[in-house]
């Protein structure tokens, strides 16, 4: 009897993109199965439907080697692997590599910092899936300095795009003699879009700097700017992990 998977899986299993990407490109027309425009919902079986991707065959019994990778995504680089307007993207900084990885989540624009990629589909979407609640560590320099009702109301919860954040921890690493600026370290268990920057904003706080610095208890370290490095089997498996259902948790154990 034929092993029927979801087609947004086995596109992820193949290394062709994240489940959340599959399905943007099965939405747009541009997945074919059996000769047929593929739909969302739509099941198959790897070994013997012809599923294209553009002009690309995917066969399930092809899969690349899986790869894990921390990118020290330096500021200005979009986290894309291509862009129609010339930008610089992150795929150009793992060129050497001989298999297709893609990014597991974002980093803006004027972000820098730690940005995990792979081929595996599985792992991004643990990584990234809001269920799982994946601490991730941010070194953040806001300006003015930073006053304790604006920590308790980050730690609390602020509302952004009409929905209330999930708790947070703040803590206050230094602050300037003028008084003018401070730098802090925020972790939050959510990935929406700018997060930190909104939260911050919404406070009375500008954002003049910010580094992921840990994702899921591991650390990005003294990787080099525009450098990457392979994980460890130790952190895909730190990474993998269900995280503790315990809400309670302490920053400082994260650094």
């Amino acid at each position: 009897m034929a092993q029927l998977v979801r087609l947004q899986k086995m596109l992820a299993d193949c290394g062709v993109a994240s489940r959340r990407k599959s399905e943007e490109l099965i939405a747009a027309g541009r997945v074919r199965v059996n000769g047929k425009v593929a739909q969302i919902g739509d099941k198959v079986d790897p070994r013997r439907d012809k599923v294209y991707v553009g002009k690309r065959r995917v066969t399930g019994t092809a899969k690349p080697k899986v790869r894990y990778i921390m990118l020290n995504k330096p500021r200005g680089v979009l986290t894309t692997m291509s862009d129609e307007r010339g930008r610089k993207c992150v795929a150009d900084l793992i060129k050497d590599i001989d298999v297709r990885l893609y990014p597991v989540g974002r980093l803006d624009r004027d972000s820098e910092g730690m940005l995990l990629m792979t081929n595996d589909g599985e792992f991004a979407n643990h990584v990234m899936h809001p269920k799982k609640h994946v601490n991730k560590v941010y070194r953040v320099t806001v300006r003015p300095n930073i006053n304790d009702e604006q920590v308790a109301k980050l730690e609390s919860g602020v509302v952004i795009d009409g929905r209330k954040t999930a708790p947070a921890q703040v803590r206050v690493v230094s602050r300037d003699k003028d008084n003018e600026r401070c730098i802090l370290e925020i972790v939050i268990r959510e990935g929406r879009n700018r997060q930190i920057r909104k939260m911050c904003d919404a406070v009375g706080l500008e954002v003049a700097r910010l580094k992921r610095i840990a994702i899921g208890g591991v650390k990005l370290g003294k990787l080099r700017s525009g450098m990457y490095r392979d994980l460890t089997d130790i952190e895909v498996r730190k990474l993998s992990a269900d995280p503790n259902p315990n809400p309670d948790f302490d920053i400082s154990d994260l650094m």
